[in-house]
């Protein structure tokens, strides 16, 4: 018996969006009302790159910026980095450790249709981990 889980299958659609031009402190109200801790950058209406919360703590408030003047653009992390929909759990996990990320965009056709984070990545192994140990053993 094979199982397998793929991007696609762990992935939340929780993916929002903010203009280049817009503020860290735009960008810090909507992951507040999203309850998310990262957002895509656009501009032009293509993702250019992501934005999270410890991107404005350390790139910003820490250095003691304006939240309300700083656009995200300036301090966003680009490329964005994204997978395929069909990549593997293994792929993902592998991915976001050579990059030492702890999200990734899911792509299918061109256009991000989702994201993995490291705790629903987790979440996910744990839960495929429970399921195979409560499956009766034959040897």
């Amino acid at each position: 018996m094979a199982i397998t889980v793929t991007a696609k299958d762990v992935m939340d659609n929780k993916v929002f969006y903010v203009d280049e031009q817009q503020t860290a402190m735009d960008a810090l109200k909507l992951m507040t009302e999203k309850n998310v801790w990262s957002i895509v950058v656009s501009k032009g209406g293509l993702p250019v790159g992501v934005v999270t919360e410890r991107d404005i703590l350390r790139r910003v408030v820490v250095k003691g910026f304006d939240i309300n003047k700083v656009k995200v653009g300036e301090i966003c992390s680009s490329p964005l980095l994204t997978i395929g929909k069909d990549a593997s759990a293994g792929e993902v996990l592998g991915k976001m450790a050579e990059k030492e990320v702890r999200r990734l965009y899911i792509v299918e056709e061109g256009k991000i249709i989702g994201r993995v984070t490291q705790t629903e990545m987790f979440k996910s192994m744990l839960n495929v981990l429970k399921t195979l140990a409560s499956l009766p053993h034959r040897f």
